[in-house]
């Protein structure tokens, strides 16, 4: 019998809606890229997402950089991370979160996760006794939250800043409080793969006066903070622009309208992802040899990517198994290997770090787990196509 192969190629995004495409076209007409290039009385594209972004948020400030990376890097130097110092973030992440928390002079301590990809609380409470961490670098990896009433008590109880990386949940939210409103600062991501699209880009958003003046100077406004969509008192710059350096992180006005024509869509489009994980989940649902997260009732996730695990499978089954989909046009990402891989790594191949900690649980866990990209150019029926063929090939190898 002929197996069914999927066509489709699992990197290619919906084109920019033809709003964006015009407003960059204008950007591009008029030379006034950098984001402090104004005319009179003009207010920036870059300024003007960031008031959007902000109200979009419900939160006082947004500042728009050149990447998900570089907001991380700064929202630790903004909150006052010192050389050396701990900084607990959770062992399953993608490496710009231990690579933003070196930059900013920290050092990773790393928490294991639990079966549905969160962090492990019970592990965390032990860490933050151990470490004496300040900073708890939350990553809501691939989508999955944490439960985050619990998260910010003990962030509380312990006396430590949180900040959320919500590189892959921008639009998702916690018992009706959106992602990136727990903690003191979040970080978002604009990179090509995430819920808005720029190639490269991100926000940094918080509510403090304080912090936000840092990271305003660290990303390179020299002494035009005051051009800034959402800004607090000049007053609150009068030695933060002396005392912080310049890291020029800026985001660009042709970015900037790319994303401004998308945010209007946004939740619309994070409805449209959780319609097609939805369709793949109940498909892969079906096989009782597949492993599928948990998803509480309190979490309205954004399903743009879907993970799961088989863990009847050893590890040349594995690869046999990632083969076969991949013969069938299904890319498969994993976890568990002890080489990184494209944009995949584990916690262990980060020897920069100097960490040397053990975590059983999450190898055990990230062993057989299994990560595929859900386009919205993929159709429903696709997500049906997708899960036959994930589900023919794992009843394959383990009959």
């Amino acid at each position: 019998m002929t197996k069914s192969v999927f066509s489709k190629p699992f990197t290619q995004q919906e084109a920019i809606p033809d709003a964006g495409i015009e407003h960059a076209i204008m950007v591009l007409r008029s030379g006034r890229l950098h984001r402090y290039n104004t005319l009179e009385g003009e207010i920036s594209e870059a300024a003007l997402l960031e008031q959007e972004y902000a109200a979009y948020m419900g939160q006082r400030y947004c500042l728009a950089c050149t990447s998900g990376g570089y907001s991380l890097h700064i929202a630790l130097k903004a909150a006052g991370i010192q050389p050396g110092e701990a900084v607990l973030s959770n062992a399953f992440t993608l490496a710009p979160v231990p690579g933003a928390i070196d930059n900013a002079g920290g050092k990773p301590v790393l928490v294991e996760i639990d079966h549905n990809y969160c962090v492990d609380l019970a592990h965390l409470e032990t860490m933050m006794l151990q470490s004496r961490a300040r900073f708890f670098m939350i990553s809501h990896m691939r989508g999955h939250i944490a439960d985050m009433t619990a998260v910010t008590a003990l962030c509380k109880k312990h006396g430590v800043t949180l900040i959320e990386d919500c590189a892959h949940t921008m639009g998702a939210s916690w018992d009706g409080k959106k992602s990136g409103s727990f903690g003191k600062i979040a970080c978002f991501s604009t990179q090509t793969y995430k819920h808005l699209n720029s190639g490269e880009g991100g926000f940094l958003t918080t509510d403090d006066d304080q912090i936000i003046a840092r990271a305003i100077i660290y990303s390179g406004s020299y002494m035009l903070f005051e051009r800034h969509g959402t800004v607090p008192q000049a007053e609150v710059f009068t030695d933060i622009k002396l005392d912080t350096p310049n890291y020029s992180g800026r985001m660009d006005n042709l970015r900037a309208a790319i994303l401004r024509a998308q945010l209007p869509g946004l939740d619309q489009n994070c409805t449209r992802w959780n319609k097609r994980y939805r369709a793949l989940a109940q498909r892969l649902a079906n096989n009782a040899q597949v492993y599928l997260p948990q998803r509480p009732d309190k979490e309205s996730y954004v399903g743009s990517s879907l993970q799961f695990r088989v863990p009847e499978l050893d590890q040349g089954q594995v690869a046999i198994f990632i083969a076969g989909c991949a013969l069938r046009g299904v890319e498969l990402k994993w976890f568990g290997g002890v080489e990184p891989h494209g944009f995949t790594s584990r916690y262990d191949s980060w020897r920069y770090t100097g960490n040397s900690q053990q975590l059983p649980q999450t190898l055990e866990i990230l062993a057989t787990t299994f990560d595929l990209r859900i386009p919205l150019t993929f159709s429903i029926e696709d997500m049906d196509t997708i899960g036959s063929i994930i589900d023919e090939e794992v009843s394959e190898i383990l009959s």
